[in-house]
C-alpha cells in the first residue's frame, strides 16, 4: 500500500498528551526502581551485618551525591506509588473517560511533585 500521508519520525516535535506522559513516566520510574533494588539491598545487608557496617552506610548517606541518588530513587518510588494508585482506581472503573483521564493524570503530577519536594526537604 502506497500511502501519501506525511510521516513524522522526529519524536521531539510530537506533542504527547498528559496521559501518555504520565504513563511513560510510570514505566520509567518502575525501571529505575528495578535497577536500584540491588544497591538498596546491598546497603541493607551491610547495615544489618554489624555495627561498623551500619556506620559505614550511615557515613555513605551523608555524602551529598549519595543523598541526591537516594532522593532520585525515592522520588521514583513516590511517583510510581501515586501513579499505581491511579491505575488501581481506574481498574475499579473510575476515571476511564477522556476528560477524567486527563484530570487524573494532572492530579498524579501535582501530588507527586508535592510529595517529592517534601521528601527532598526531609532528606536534606
Amino acid at each position: 500500500m502506497n500511502s501519501k500521508r506525511p510521516v513524522n519520525l522526529d519524536l521531539r516535535t510530537i506533542k504527547q498528551p498528559v496521559t501518555a506522559l504520565t504513563s511513560i513516566a510510570h514505566r520509567i520510574s518502575g525501571i529505575i526502581l528495578f535497577i536500584s533494588i540491588a544497591g538498596l539491598l546491598w546497603m541493607l545487608d551491610v547495615s544489618l551485618s554489624s555495627e561498623s557496617g551500619f556506620e559505614q552506610v550511615q557515613s555513605l548517606l551523608q555524602n551529598p551525591l549519595a543523598k541526591l541518588i537516594l532522593w532520585g530513587v525515592l522520588a521514583a518510588l513516590l511517583y510510581h506509588l501515586v501513579a499505581g494508585i491511579r491505575h488501581l482506581i481506574m481498574d475499579a472503573g473510575v476515571g476511564e473517560g477522556l476528560e477524567s483521564g486527563k484530570r487524573g493524570s494532572q492530579i498524579v503530577i501535582v501530588v507527586s511533585v508535592i510529595l517529592i519536594v517534601l521528601l527532598g526537604v526531609w532528606i536534606w
